[in-house]
């Protein structure tokens, strides 16, 4: 499958029409969809009609940049005026906004192609694909298994070629856990640089927006376009952004690389080990230094946990049967959560965003596992429900830290198990870092050949 910048060139020059990708995408989607349940809802009328348009826009010479024309993915808890937007619930199955997300906006003014609205873990709560109102989702790679979450329809599209990206959400690690499981891209930005508006909240001191792709330099293009100021949005920095697409293209200075061995190496699964170690061997090659580090790791769920409750209260106390339930007991776990614990919490969580500063001055980059564990099968935690939660935890341990430090991180892929399931490699990076940590995820991205595979699932289709 093309990467979006070989696309935009493409489209460019003439020689592929967005109308002829938009009805591939269609066509693949429909065949596929079934298998995955990776979508809501697809707006196949809305796609043709917006790629016609910039196919004529093009041929006009209004050439607007390397997204137009190329039909992408929205997790559907981002805002799209006029089609339904659900978070996956049957409080929100009929919801229709009447204005789009900030970052829809930006990518309609890139002449983006929208297929339609991708599944999710219920108003993106949990980590697993098991829990939405319109069923799981499943993993391309082995369709057994989950796609991880809350992103995980998102995911799952890219992985199997339903769209060339999607932009998904991230708590506690609902883009990059996903990415990883699936084997593809999963970029989350520093807190505040992607606009969050019109976006349905988990925690607002801790969501990010990000894009998943299939490449490094598709997760820039897509950042390039959806990152900056938002001045009605309270969580967005007034920062410059860089330009991440040409930084790639630039011969980075070796990085010191910063090893967090304790919390995020701890009790990892022997494949997963494997494969990291041999990550970390290629990234020694063109790196200043690899050293390990000890930095100070958070644990507490208090400011996610009250923030969530905050936002649904009025409904849960109105009509808590349009819940699923299990989304609806950890919403509940906020309610006893006082006024004291969250203001003291969230000062501690400001703290840690100023003291993770101190550590980027030893170091350049952080290098962790994505997930200390492959995905479970859907199976296994149907079957046993009371391992749901604590395997979600697990999945989320060494992602839900960089969003109480407010860091960019991304995952790429690094290897698969021996049953063939996709394992990611987590690179953070300093605040407003972005730069620092596409840079090397396409560096390692160049010198190993994992993003060139895809899900025998996409090929047989």
């Amino acid at each position: 499958m093309h990467t979006i910048l070989e696309l935009a060139e493409q489209i460019r020059q003439r020689s592929v029409s967005p109308v002829e990708l938009a009805t591939q995408c269609l066509a693949r989607i429909e065949r596929v969809n079934p298998a995955l349940n990776a979508f809501i809802t697809v707006t196949a009328d809305q796609a043709l009609a917006q790629a016609r348009q910039a196919e004529a826009e093009i041929r006009g010479g209004a050439w607007r940049g390397p997204l137009h024309g190329i039909p992408l993915g929205l997790k559907d808890l981002i805002d799209t005026a006029g089609v339904r937007t659900t978070a996956a619930s049957a409080l929100f199955k009929e919801r229709i906004p009447t204005e789009d997300a900030e970052v829809v906006r930006r990518l309609q003014n890139a002449g983006a192609v929208f297929l339609g609205k991708q599944n999710l873990h219920e108003f993106a709560y949990g980590a697993s694909s098991v829990v939405s109102y319109f069923g799981e989702v499943r993993n391309p790679w082995d369709t057994a298994h989950i796609a991880g979450g809350s992103s995980s329809g998102s995911a799952a599209a890219v992985a199997a070629g339903l769209g060339y990206a999607a932009i998904g959400t991230d708590t506690a690690g609902s883009i990059r856990e996903p990415a990883a499981i699936c084997g593809v891209v999963g970029l989350k930005p520093t807190y505040g640089r992607v606009s969050a508006r019109g976006v349905i909240p988990l925690s607002w001191s801790l969501d990010h927006v990000g894009p998943i792709t299939r490449t490094v330099a598709d997760a820039a293009v897509m950042l390039q376009t959806i990152a900056g100021y938002d001045a009605r949005d309270t969580g967005s920095a007034d920062m410059p952004v860089a330009d991440y697409v040409a930084t790639l293209s630039n011969d980075p200075k070796p990085l010191r690389i910063g090893v967090p061995r304790a919390h995020f190496y701890d009790d990892l699964h022997p494949e997963i080990a494997a494969a990291i170690s041999q990550a970390l061997t290629v990234l020694a090659t063109f790196s200043a230094e690899v050293r390990d580090i000890e930095p100070p790791v958070p644990t507490d769920r208090t400011v996610q946990s009250a923030e969530s409750y905050a936002y649904h209260a009025e409904f849960v106390d109105r009509s808590p049967e349009l819940y699923q339930p299990e989304t609806l007991r950890r919403i509940q776990t906020g309610a006893s959560v006082t006024a004291t614990d969250y203001i003291l919490r969230c000062r501690e969580m400001d703290q840690m965003r100023r003291d993770m500063g101190g550590v980027f001055k030893d170091v350049d980059v952080l290098v962790t596992p994505t997930t200390p564990i492959p995905p479970p099968s859907l199976a296994e935690l149907k079957q046993n429900p009371d391992l749901l939660r604590p395997r979600e935890i697990l999945l989320l341990r060494n992602t839900r830290p960089v969003n109480v430090w407010g860091l960019p991180a991304i995952s790429v892929p690094c290897g698969f198990t021996q049953a063939g399931l996709p394992i990611g490699l987590q690179i953070i990076g300093p605040h407003w870092g972005e730069a620092r940590v596409l840079q090397l995820a396409h560096a390692y991205e160049q010198a190993t050949a994992w993003h060139q595979r895809g899900p025998k699932l996409a090929s047989q289709v």
